[in-house]
This record gives C-alpha cells, structure tokens and sequence, in this order.
C-alpha cells in the first residue's frame, strides 16, 4: 500500500483541496492482487487504490467513456507473422498505467484510508490523473498512448485500434495494446530495442523481454515456431471444481 501511494504521490496524481458541499465526492478503497507466473508461483503481490465509479455522475465528474478491448483476430495475425517471418516479440509492462493520462474534468476523491493528512484530514483529493476506477479512465490512458504514437510516426489500423502500425523505407513496427500490456514486434530488432528505449524515457514501464504469458496465455518458443498454452487457466479451473489429482496430473 505505501509503494503505491508513494507512485500516486510521485504522478502528482492528486491536490488537496478544502471541501466543498457543492463537490461530488467519489469515494475509493485498496484493492489487494497476487500476481502469478505461468506456473503458479507468486511474481508479487500488489495493492492499487481504486475510485468507486458508482459515485460518479453523468456530465459532472465524466461524459465520454472508452474501453480498449484488442480483438483475438488480431493477435493471432500479429504472432503469425512474427512466427512466420522470424521477428522477436518483445512485451512491456505500463507501471501505473492509467495514472499517465492527464484528467480533464474536475473530479473529487475521498483521501485514501490510511493515508489521511493529519494536517489537513477533512480535505479532499482534486484528482489531476484519470485514477484506476474511474468511468473515464480507460479513454484518458488511451488517448494519451496514441498521441504518443502518432506523434512518432505510428498509424492506427482501420481494423482494431488496439494495433498500432509504424512503416519506413527499412522496417515495419508493430505495437499491440491491452491496457498496459504492449506487445512489440517488426522486422529490426535493432529498431525495436530503441523504440523501447524511447518508450521508456516517457513512462515508467518493465521490459519483460521475450513474449510470454499474455492475457493467460502462455507463450513457448521453440527454434521454429511458438507453441500457446492455457495450462495455468485450465489447472486453475481444476482446481476450483475440486477436480482429481489423477486429471490434474494430465
């Protein structure tokens, strides 16, 4: 929770301002998550402040509202033809994505439990980021990812704007989004790799390296081709049912 706060503190994710009877007030709480490898094991456990999107009011605090959800079509094309045509499939991890898109209307937080300012405890949170939660979060994060990208160079496909697309003369990028989850591939690995860098310089981000485990599906590479799996999801779904040791082993 103290990371956490700290990274929403370092956004300047929030002001505090005096309260006001005329203000909504959007309450929020933590919400704890254990995030797992593909073979089950603990990668590390994370708390992350939420907004009650439930307090929210139509034209007051939010008006447009958009969900980036990537088509399956899509990914299976892109990782044909990396597989095809021997291209790295890079993924990266967006810290704290949602906090990089700049809010634009005035919204207004509880402060978080357990993190009063004993100064100012009957204050509230004048939120400056689009806060995980939000009704309007999701579009803030996305508009922001694609200013970005237009402005090096990157077109959006017709077909899914989760698929970002950047051509020249000697190579061809290409970035798949979901959420804060980006797959990269293209023809250079050299100008993948500094694209990455770039990337970096403007968002604070894990480099996972070679493509793994997505959207819980996990990726194998072999020297020819790359092999999907569910396993961790199907021995998951086993196990919720209380299924057999005896069909768990398989």
């Amino acid at each position: 929770m103290s990371e956490e706060f700290d990274a929403l503190v370092h956004n300047s994710t929030w002001t505090r301002v005096p309260h006001n009877p005329t203000q909504n007030i959007v309450g929020c709480k933590w919400i704890f998550h254990i995030k797992r490898n593909p073979d089950g094991s603990v990668m590390r456990y994370k708390a992350r402040l939420v907004a009650k999107d439930f307090h929210q009011r139509l034209e007051i605090d939010f008006s447009d509202t958009f969900s980036l959800v990537v088509k399956l079509t899509t990914i299976q094309i892109l990782l044909h033809l990396a597989v095809t045509y021997g291209w790295a499939l890079r993924q990266l991890d967006v810290n704290n994505a949602f906090l990089q898109g700049t809010s634009v209307e005035d919204v207004f937080m509880q402060q978080p439990q357990g993190f009063h300012d004993p100064q100012f405890p009957q204050h509230v949170c004048k939120l400056q980021k689009a806060i995980y939660g939000l009704h309007q979060a999701p579009r803030t994060w996305y508009t922001e990812l694609q200013n970005l990208f237009l402005s090096i160079g990157f077109i959006i496909s017709k077909f899914d704007s989760s698929l970002f697309i950047r051509r020249q003369k000697k190579f061809t990028m290409f970035l798949l989004v979901h959420v804060d989850d980006i797959i990269i591939t293209g023809t250079s690995s050299q100008q993948v790799q500094q694209f990455i860098t770039t990337l970096a310089h403007r968002f604070s981000l894990k480099d996972l390296g070679p493509l793994a485990y997505f959207l819980g599906v996990e990726a194998i590479h072999t020297s020819y081709d790359l092999f999907l799996s569910q396993y961790k999801y199907i021995r998951d779904l086993l196990e919720k049912h209380n299924c057999r040791p005896s069909i768990l082993s398989l």
